[in-house]
């Protein structure tokens, strides 16, 4: 059992850790308040390959796995540029080409990804189905050599900065007349897409869409593999990623607001000349926050480990476990800073109250605490499925 980064992710992880610092948390709250993106970020941590960590050299990425990825999205978030695209794009739809998509499609997609002159986002989630693909409502069907797709998506991230987006739908098995997931990857200037933004009470650069689909006419070549047998490994080959780095951008959020809170108290004094910090009643919580993020780090760095040694099974319980235990790590992070800096914690200058709604909707998305308590119960403790 080893705990340390290899020499290589050393040099990754400080380095991206300068490249974050460099452009900061007030860079990304001024982003997400005029409405823009940090697109000069993205683009620059494209140039220096840090987009495509996890993407094969022949396809211009850097050749690592989800541990190296689960490093910049940790890194760039503790220096207070939480990206959720790199969580959409690099981990999901890059891991989902890589592994089950055809060459063709490898060749297409994976360079512009890695370089970060390409977005593809990701649409799973519907208004009734939720994430749960056994009830998904979007369906895709043949048209000649073409396929047709109607349904609708929620809670679609980034739909405007992407060029494609990655479609979870539901086809008939001629074989068997029953409903199987497969994925298509669809253009977002297709005929008959259509996105509606979302008003969201989150303050972040990007933003969420309603996708409406009414027969969107897609080549032979959108489906992601050489068949639809490839649907249901593909899905589940972008979910494992999914939670890993969503698990490691909390974490990094947490470790932001400590260093924030622990920065202010450690300096600010009101009673005798002492520091606040100095109190157990603001440092305990602060040390309790710091220990529930770094169990969670912990949690991570194995379920990334398991991911990229190719031990599915093991990296989805842990994935889950890391992804749970990051969303309340982070929530309680911020939520501790905010109260340790009292009324300062709630301005936009200090820089913790401003991440309170994506803390607390990491608790629920992509996957919420309660059904990753279900999971655990059935997977792991031997119960009964609950639901």
């Amino acid at each position: 059992m080893n705990f340390d980064l290899t020499p290589e992710q050393d040099q990754l992880r400080d380095a991206v850790r300068a490249l974050g610092r460099r452009y900061g948390h007030s860079y990304f709250v001024s982003k997400a308040k005029s409405g823009q993106h940090t697109t000069e970020l993205w683009h620059e941590a494209g140039r220096l390959g840090y987009l495509g960590v996890n993407i094969p050299t022949e396809y211009g990425g850097g050749g690592g796995g989800i541990t190296e990825l689960a490093l910049v999205c940790e890194e760039l978030a503790a220096a207070g540029c939480p990206l959720l695209l790199l969580v959409v794009s690099p981990a999901i739809a890059a891991t989902v080409i890589n592994k089950h998509g055809t060459e063709e499609q490898r060749k297409k997609h994976l360079p512009g990804l890695a370089d970060g002159s390409q977005k593809i986002v990701f649409a799973i989630t519907e208004p009734d189905a939720g994430s749960n693909f056994h009830r998904l409502a979007t369906v895709a069907r043949r048209d000649g050599d073409d396929w047709l797709l109607s349904g609708r998506k929620i809670y679609i991230s980034g739909v405007d900065e992407a060029g494609h987006v990655l479609v979870v739908a539901r086809t008939e098995d001629s074989s068997t007349g029953k409903l199987k997931p497969a994925l298509f990857i669809v253009p977002t200037d297709a005929p008959g897409l259509e996105k509606s933004k979302l008003d969201m009470e989150i303050l972040s650069p990007e933003n969420q869409f309603l996708l409406f689909l009414d027969d969107v006419r897609l080549p032979a070549d959108a489906l992601v593999g050489e068949s639809l047998d490839a649907g249901l490994p593909a899905l589940f080959a972008g979910l494992n990623p999914e939670r890993i780095t969503v698990a490691a951008m909390g974490a990094g959020t947490g470790r932001y607001a400590i260093e924030r809170a622990s920065d202010y108290t450690a300096t600010r004094k009101v009673w005798r000349g002492r520091s606040i910090g100095s109190h157990q009643g603001v440092a305990h919580p602060l040390a309790h926050a710091a220990v529930q993020v770094e169990l969670a780090r912990l949690m991570i760095h194995k379920a990334a480990t398991l991911y990229d040694a190719g031990r599915d099974l093991e990296a989805g319980i842990s994935g889950n476990m890391a992804k749970y235990a990051a969303g309340e790590a982070a929530a309680l992070a911020v939520d501790t800073a905010v109260q340790a800096l009292g009324g300062a914690g709630m301005t936009t200058e200090y820089g913790v109250a401003t991440l309170l709604g994506a803390v607390r909707a990491g608790r629920i998305a992509p996957v919420s605490r309660e059904m990753i308590l279900n999971f655990v119960a059935q997977h792991v403790l031997g119960q009964d499925k609950s639901y």
